[in-house]
């Protein structure tokens, strides 16, 4: 009776701490507050063609777009944090309501922070294109890499091998682009350059963004 009592208390015990690592880690409702803010501006704002939606982690949050891309009708649907589950959560919110005619998405950092394998992310990846290809068919995708940086890169081969899975599928597909931000963003070392980031190592300066945008004008020209 001990036994079985115990046994039954440590199943409880067990699938009660995947409840709350489920929660904290992978339920996408942590965002809620983020959804109903963007929700609020796109009720206060009037109605506009929206041809751009960048979308994801901090980022696309962080990113001056009307300095990098001045005249450019779009959408900043950022919000930092973000996991690429999030994003296909969301997207009616954050992207298909809008019918862009292009969705520019960086997810994928925080995934492999969080200890997810190339794997994992490669498979949330597909679930997001999934999800793209139903609800904007005729709209095209462009993923910017999971990027190098200072604080993570320790974390570069798993980072490096999810692009590798990911840049497969946009290669096989028209509807998507693969942006390789990683040469522009390593130095003669080899390892990532201080100068393009901010002081955490984590997330980028003027400088950086100023690489990305460039890598970005020829997709955002078509």
């Amino acid at each position: 009776m001990f036994i079985r009592t115990t046994l039954f208390s440590l199943f409880l015990l067990s699938h009660g701490f995947a409840a709350i690592s489920a929660e904290t880690g992978r339920d996408p409702t942590r965002f809620q507050a983020d959804i109903d803010s963007f929700e609020t501006n796109d009720n206060s704002s009037p109605p506009r063609q929206i041809k751009v939606v960048f979308v994801g982690s901090s980022s696309i949050r962080m990113w001056n777009l009307q300095k990098s891309f001045p005249g450019m009708e779009f959408l900043n649907r950022g919000f930092g944090g973000s996991e690429i589950a999030d994003s296909t959560h969301y997207f009616n919110e954050l992207i298909g309501k809008h019918h862009p005619r292009l969705v520019v998405f960086y997810a994928g950092d925080n995934d492999v922070a969080a200890g997810n394998t190339a794997e994992q992310v490669h498979a949330d990846f597909k679930e997001f294109v999934e999800t793209f290809k139903a609800e904007l068919p005729d709209a095209s995708l462009a993923y910017i890499a999971i990027k190098p940086s200072v604080a993570r890169w320790s974390m570069a081969d798993t980072m490096q091998k999810a692009n590798t899975l990911i840049a497969a599928d946009c290669e096989a597909d028209d509807q998507l682009t693969f942006i390789d931000v990683w040469p522009v963003m390593l130095g003669d070392d080899g390892q990532p350059r201080p100068d393009i980031f901010l002081g955490d190592g984590l997330h980028m300066n003027d400088k950086g963004y100023e690489m990305w945008a460039e890598l970005l004008q020829p997709i955002l020209k078509k």
